[in-house]
C-alpha cells in the first residue's frame, strides 16, 4: 500500500498545461527524485502536493484517505499539511527572525506550541543540520548553504511523515552545494520520506530508489536510478540525463579550476 498516491494530477496557467495527468506513488522511507527540463511540471507538481497550487484535476490518496485536490476544504487541507513538510529552493526565510526563530514560526503559529517547547524542538532540529552554534544569526549572517540547512530545519521540526524538497541546491554557488547534499543524506539514512525536484544526478545516484523524468508535463519514464541513468528506454530520457552530465562535468571542471587559482594565489 502507497503512503502517498497521486492519480491524473492536472494544472492549467492560461493557456498552458503544465500538468497533464500525472500519476505519482511514493512509498513510505522511499526517496523519490523528479528530473526534467525546466518548465516541465517538476515543481508544480511539488506545489499541488502541499496546496501551494491549487489543482485543477486530481486525486491524491494519502494514508489511505483520499482527496479531490480542487474541492479539497480548508480543513482538510490544514490536516494534510500538517503530514507535509516542503524545502524552498530560495529558503523562504524571515529576514528578521533568526535562525532559530524561523524554525520556531512554525511550531508556535502553525501548531500553537507553548514558546518553550518549540524553542527545544527547534534548536534540535537545528542540531541535526550541523547548525547548533547559528541559533542567533539571522539569514543575511549566514551562507547560502547555512540559510537552506535552516529551511531543512524548519521542515523536519514539525516532524512531517514526508518532505518535499525544490531544487534545494539550485540557489546555491556549486561549493555550498555538498553542505546540503549531506544533510539530505543523514535524513535519508534516518529513514525520512522525501520527493525531491534537482538536477543533481550524484545525490540522486547514491540516495534515491525511485528516479522520476517529466517533460512537458507529463511522466516520461520511471524506475530505479541505475535504470534511469545507465539505460534509459525513451530516447527525450537520454538526450536529457547526456546533457545534465556534461553540464554537471563542466560544473566540475570550473569549481576545481578555481580550487587550483586559490592555491596557486596561496
Amino acid at each position: 500500500m502507497s503512503m502517498i498516491e497521486l492519480i491524473n494530477i492536472c494544472k492549467t496557467f492560461g493557456d498552458g498545461e503544465v500538468l497533464r495527468g500525472v500519476d505519482l506513488q511514493v512509498n513510505k522511507g522511499d526517496i523519490v527524485v523528479i528530473l526534467g527540463p525546466s518548465g516541465s511540471g517538476k515543481t508544480t507538481l511539488l506545489r499541488c502536493m502541499d496546496f501551494l497550487e491549487r489543482a485543477d484535476q486530481g486525486v491524491m490518496i494519502f494514508d489511505e484517505e483520499r482527496t479531490e485536490l480542487a474541492t479539497a476544504s480548508k480543513h482538510t487541507i490544514a490536516a494534510l499539511r500538517k503530514k507535509i513538510g516542503f524545502v524552498f529552493q530560495n529558503y523562504n526565510l524571515f529576514a528578521n527572525k533568526t535562525a532559530l526563530g524561523n524554525v520556531m514560526e512554525g511550531l508556535t503559529v502553525a501548531r500553537r506550541m507553548h514558546k518553550k517547547e518549540a524553542e527545544q524542538i527547534a534548536k534540535a532540529a537545528l542540531d541535526r543540520v550541523g547548525l547548533s552554534d547559528r541559533y542567533d544569526y539571522y539569514p543575511s549572517q549566514l551562507s547560502g548553504g547555512q540559510q537552506q540547512r535552516v529551511g531543512i530545519a524548519r521542515a523536519i521540526a514539525m516532524n512531517p511523515e514526508v518532505i518535499l524538497f525544490d531544487e534545494p541546491t539550485s540557489a546555491l554557488d556549486p561549493e555550498l552545494v555538498s553542505e546540503v547534499l549531506d544533510v539530505m543524506k543523514k535524513l535519508a539514512q534516518d529513514g525520512v520520506t522525501m520527493v525531491v525536484v534537482t538536477h543533481e544526478m550524484g545525490f540522486a545516484r547514491q540516495v534515491a530508489n525511485k528516479a522520476i523524468f517529466m517533460d512537458q508535463g507529463v511522466v516520461v519514464e520511471q524506475g530505479t536510478p541505475a535504470q534511469l541513468f545507465d539505460a534509459p528506454r525513451e530516447e527525450r530520457t537520454r538526450q536529457f540525463i547526456r546533457k545534465i552530465l556534461k553540464e554537471e562535468a563542466e560544473d566540475n571542471k570550473a569549481i576545481d579550476t578555481a580550487a587550483e587559482d586559490r592555491t596557486t594565489e596561496g
